[in-house]
């Protein structure tokens, strides 16, 4: 289970400057989603980087460079809280890339394996770790290169909404041109000790550009994405669409 943040803008700008004065909050999170971070910046020229580190965010000086100082059109940031079960990894710590798609998840799919018809067989090379999130992304992918990108991240989470055993499948996928965020939880699955509000997703759009993230923090004003959902994001205009799942 993790705590997600994403955002796209028209201009360039860091972490923190989108997520604004509230974000030391978001960055506290990683208290207890204190099993890794990773920040993916992909801007509209397709210049794309990865860090990610296996240690909890808010001890990482390496955390608090990246998020005051890398600045992108569009990034996705990660705080992990990591599936029992599962090692605490540079490998496994997300987001994960594919060419010009960065993919981060929040949820569990168990088992992991019940993945693996999903996805094409020459793909599985490409994997760096044992996660069921990174099979969920080359599911996805395999989906994608039978289609396109909308069409087939739809397919892909309905297959495992009709087929597969789920916590959460939330999701965001970055690519130059578009920011796609999927709402698709149980909230009868939510982790022991916190609310049924965990799992949902707010978006929030002003003057700098569109910015997405999960509860825990002050979101006062923010636009809930509805469960069943995927949120279609146009990186050039700015433009929200809410698409079924």
């Amino acid at each position: 289970m993790c705590r997600l943040l994403g955002y796209v803008s028209n201009s360039e700008h860091t972490i923190e400057d989108m997520a604004g004065a509230d974000f030391a909050n978001f960055a506290e999170l990683s208290t207890k989603h204190g099993d890794g971070w990773g920040v993916a910046a992909i801007d509209n020229k397709n210049h794309s980087q990865l860090i990610v580190e296996p240690t909890r965010a808010k001890d990482s000086k390496r955390f608090r460079e990246v998020t005051s100082s890398l600045k992108s059109d569009g990034a996705l940031l990660h705080l992990r809280w990591a599936t029992q079960g599962l090692p605490v990894t540079e490998g496994n710590s997300h987001p994960f890339t594919f060419g010009d798609i960065s993919f981060m998840h929040n949820g569990d799919i168990k088992p992991a394996n019940s993945l693996d018809p999903f996805i094409d067989p020459e793909l599985k090379v490409a994997m760096r770790g044992d996660t069921d999130s990174e099979r969920y992304f080359y599911s996805i992918i395999s989906a994608i290169k039978r289609s396109n990108l909308i069409d087939g991240t739809l397919a892909a989470v309905r297959t495992i909404k009709e087929n597969l055993s789920y916590s959460s499948i939330n999701a965001m996928l970055l690519t130059p041109e578009k920011y796609l965020v999927i709402c698709e939880h149980n909230i009868d699955r939510t982790p022991a000790g916190e609310g049924p509000e965990y799992y949902e997703l707010y978006y929030r759009k002003d003057e700098k550009g569109i910015l997405v993230s999960s509860t825990g923090w002050r979101q006062d004003g923010w636009v809930k994405i509805p469960n069943h959902s995927m949120a279609v994001i146009d990186r050039k205009n700015l433009t929200v669409e809410i698409r079924s799942i």
